[in-house]
């Protein structure tokens, strides 16, 4: 890999290791320890991971109009400013409204960076190295979530506000390390876009939105039903969540060059099975079948982003940018809905992981079948 490549998807790994890795997934191995601290209930601590997902939604929808107005370079800096805001304002207990409204911002954060930071990467690379640099930004998520894995625990023994201090810190390191690097794309051929000029691509909207619904269960409550459900201790249950971000790294790198390899329309069908595969083991009793399913999760969680990415550029050409922003906004709006309606039947069922990861199970099927046909 040369030099101009590492550079900018270097840069985009940052990014959205700082935006999800962090924003999103360090408050997975947060959730329980927020309850046992009496922060929150297990309700409340879902319905906060809920406000996170609305939060996305909004940024991906905010993203692209800030990078015509600000330039990709000041958006993104802003974002990881955002980010470690709101992991700073965590610190303090204020309750259920405040920290729901600081993770609602993070969201915000998460879904600018998300949306933006993928097409500027892939619109200053070689074309044959487009599928690599999906994998590489895309691992800047698996790479976030081993980082708070380990972190987390570490931080834990000094007390809640200690730890959303410290991934503050975190985030303010990174950006030290991406501002001078960050992706310096030419203007969008698709910002004087005709109306009709973007391809629809309802199979890949519709099984990216069925993907993100299907992966609420884990990306919310994986560490809890460790902890919680299956018997883990809380350090325990964050080495449960570093497998998934392991997992990830993985299926990102391996998402990017098959996609590279196969066509991201064919590797989005692939990663879809792995999804359904994920929440199958899920739902088997043990603590075996849910270290595997953390590893399968964390991998077809973020590969799947990397493919769809991929897949985006396949079906959009030069107007993927808007095409990625549609997509990303589907998976957000289905991230949202679900994530309310996960915490609404985890406390109906008396906080049931076998009932949430059972309908991340039929949704993640649903995805399957969508991707499955689209023909190309």
């Amino acid at each position: 890999m040369s030099l101009p490549f590492l550079r900018p998807a270097l840069a985009g790994a940052a990014a959205t290791c700082s935006g999800i890795g962090l924003a999103r997934f360090a408050y997975v191995p947060l959730f329980p320890a927020m309850v046992a601290a009496g922060w929150v209930d297990g309700g409340g601590a879902g319905l906060i991971g809920a406000v996170n997902l609305t939060g996305y939604l909004a940024g991906t929808l905010l993203g692209r109009p800030a990078a015509r107005r600000l330039g990709v370079p000041n958006t993104l800096s802003l974002g990881l400013l955002l980010v470690a805001l709101a992991f700073a304002a965590c610190a303090w207990n204020g309750g259920l409204v405040w920290l729901a409204a600081w993770r609602g911002l993070a969201g915000i954060a998460g879904g600018v960076l998300m949306g933006v930071t993928g097409p500027s990467v892939q619109a200053v690379v070689a074309p044959q190295r487009r599928g690599a640099a999906a994998g590489v930004v895309i691992g800047g998520v698996g790479t976030g979530v081993s980082l708070a894995s380990l972190l987390v625990p570490l931080l834990l023994p000094a007390g809640l506000s200690a730890t959303w201090l410290g991934l503050a810190g975190l985030v303010l390191v990174l950006l030290a390390f991406a501002h001078p690097r960050w992706p310096r794309p030419p203007a969008e051929a698709g910002a004087a876009a005709r109306p009709g000029t973007v391809p629809r691509a309802t199979a890949l909207i519709l099984s990216y939105a069925l993907s993100g619904a299907g992966l609420v269960p884990p990306m919310v409550y994986l560490a809890d039903l460790a902890v919680r459900g299956r018997g883990f201790g809380l350090t325990s249950g964050s080495l449960v969540w570093l497998l998934f971000g392991l997992g990830g790294i993985a299926g990102t790198l391996t998402g990017g060059r098959l996609a590279d390899a196969l066509g991201g329309r064919r590797a989005l069908t692939l990663w879809m099975g792995f999804q359904v595969l994920a929440m199958g083991l899920a739902l088997i009793p043990g603590k075996l079948a849910l270290i595997a399913a953390a590893l399968t999760g964390g991998f077809a969680a973020m590969g799947v982003t990397a493919v769809a990415l991929a897949a985006a550029r396949e079906w959009a050409g030069m107007q993927a940018g808007i095409l990625w922003v549609r997509t990303t906004a589907g998976f957000a709006v289905a991230q949202s809905i679900t994530g309310f309606a996960m915490a609404a039947l985890f406390a109906a069922t008396g906080e049931s992981h076998a009932a949430i990861f059972s309908a991340g199970l039929a949704l993640s099927i649903a995805a399957l079948a969508v991707a499955a046909s689209d023909r190309g």
